[in-house]
């Protein structure tokens, strides 16, 4: 017997996965490999727990919002990460900002959120560009272009 939408062999009915996690996860394998991936070497990466069709669909959607770009490979495509995770994470908040007509609320909220280190980090950041205190995961991350992303080979 065929199993159905969101059942497992046995008949068991599979767990809902919370919203985007399953696009964290192909992001992950992206960002793990040294070159681009097919969805076969993708859903390896994974551990073989999905179906090569969901794979492949949750990848045309990550290249639909230009969260992957592609490459063709054989007779179908080879997907890679646009951004490295901090990239991405600015790419989002730029989304969200732009969501709103009212920018400068917004982004008052957002720094009235903002800790104490983040606030130092941020002001540095908008006065001369260099943090005083770099934290280890921003280290390399010195210049970044108008998108958060660090240049090509400029890490």
């Amino acid at each position: 017997m065929a199993e159905g939408p969101g059942e497992r062999s046995g008949g068991g009915r599979a767990e809902r996965r919370p919203a985007g996690e399953l696009e964290a996860s192909v992001l992950a394998a992206l960002w793990a490999a040294d070159a681009p991936l097919t969805p076969v070497a993708v859903q390896g990466a994974l551990g073989g727990g999905l179906a090569r069709t969901t794979v492949t669909t949750i990848l045309t959607r990550l290249h639909a919002k230009g969260t992957v770009t592609r490459v063709f490979a054989g007779r179908g495509y080879a997907y890679a990460p646009a951004q490295d995770p901090p990239g991405l994470t600015a790419r989002r908040m730029h989304a969200e900002l732009d969501k709103d007509a009212n920018r400068g609320t917004v982004l008052a909220r957002f720094v009235s959120g903002l800790g104490p280190e983040d606030e130092e980090l941020l002001r540095a950041l908008l006065d001369d560009g260099q943090p005083r205190r770099i934290p280890e995961p921003l280290r390399d991350l010195r210049r970044v272009d108008s998108a958060g992303c660090a240049p090509p080979g400029g890490r």
